[in-house]
């Protein structure tokens, strides 16, 4: 089976005007070498990449392409995606990236190795999510766009964040309304959304989904530190917590109300006093997927193509998980060129 595999920021999706975000390109990295490892554990299966070319290629037998332009990355995609048996897109939801690459691989009439563009699409966005999850009666915080508020609502403290954004990118804690006020004032914030700030545990769940069900993988406890009313992501440790019936049924919950959620899928959450709250979904490989393999001894890669064949079920929870601890730096990511 031929497959290509687009991770977008390492790919070269990324403006070539401007340094890679050094938070991207780490997470990205680790990303694409997991999938890449487990997709080369497959007999008969050969991977194809595309490298943004400020950075290294990958080595053989991984087929690696050298992009220097983010336009024509979009036209070799569409190419490469014509002749691969599968697709798998992994890319940011900012600017609709996920959508748009998702539905290049459909229209492409290749197998999409990922969520389908409606599910991505409801996902991508905060405001979106949260109504749809709301509204089919499961617990995730509201998210209201800003645009038009003069108040934010409720007594606060709230978190502001980019509707499409991706990870902790542009995320900050409003403490009270002098607060808002400064902020709203510092910059356009359209595209925004406000959260009332919930007290608990940072924590999220590593999912496989097909037709509306979802199995637990594992459930994944959040380093989010606060620096000033700014919050940075370094991190966590995959199977670091329980799967709890509480989680599970969090997690089928979802996978019914998004049914085109496919494959691997993450959710993030507040695990709170009064039990599990979504904050938003992840309709593709989050950075929780790089220590899956040795949490759980599962091959994420083969464990999606065998979501392809209908025939093969949903596979069940690990009943044993070593938890593995994943620390993220703020520093540059090493590149040539």
């Amino acid at each position: 089976m031929r497959i290509l595999l687009c991770e977008f920021v390492t790919g070269g999706g990324m403006p070539a005007e401007e340094p890679i975000p050094a938070s991207f390109a780490r997470e990205g990295e680790l990303m694409l070498r997991a999938l890449v490892d487990g997709l080369l554990e497959i007999p008969g299966t050969a991977v194809t990449v595309t490298r943004d070319g400020r950075l290294s290629p990958l080595p053989p037998p991984v087929r690696s392409i050298t992009v220097d332009d983010p336009q024509r990355a979009w036209v070799l995609w569409e190419e490469e995606a014509r002749s691969a048996d599968a697709v798998w897109p992994v890319a940011p939801e900012t600017g609709g990236a996920l959508e748009r690459l998702s539905r290049l691989v459909v229209n492409a009439g290749s197998r999409l190795l990922n969520s389908r563009p409606e599910a991505v699409a409801v996902a991508a966005r905060k405001s979106a999510t949260a109504d749809a999850l709301i509204a089919a009666g499961i617990p995730a915080v509201p998210a209201w766009p800003v645009d038009g508020l003069d108040d934010p609502p409720g007594r606060g403290p709230w978190v502001v964040k980019p509707d499409d954004g991706a990870g902790c990118l542009d995320t900050g804690l409003l403490r009270d309304r002098s607060d808002w006020l400064r902020w709203r004032a510092g910059a356009d914030r359209s595209g925004f959304v406000v959260q009332p700030f919930v007290e608990g545990v940072p924590a999220s769940l590593s999912l496989l989904c097909r037709d509306g069900e979802a199995t637990v993988l594992t459930v994944n406890r959040l380093f989010i530190k606060l620096r000033g009313s700014r919050f940075v992501y370094r991190g966590g440790v995959v199977g670091g917590g329980a799967a709890t019936p509480a989680m599970t049924e969090l997690a089928r919950a979802v996978a019914a109300a998004l049914p085109g959620l496919f494959g691997y899928v993450g959710i993030d959450l507040v695990d709170t006093d009064r039990g599990p709250r979504v904050l938003e979904v992840n309709p593709r490989p989050t950075t929780s997927m790089v220590g899956l393999r040795r949490a759980t001894g599962i091959n994420v890669a083969a464990a999606v193509l065998d979501l392809i064949d209908d025939r093969h079920p949903l596979p069940p929870t690990p009943a044993r998980v070593v938890p593995v601890r994943i620390e993220l730096e703020e520093e540059p990511c090493r590149m040539t060129g």
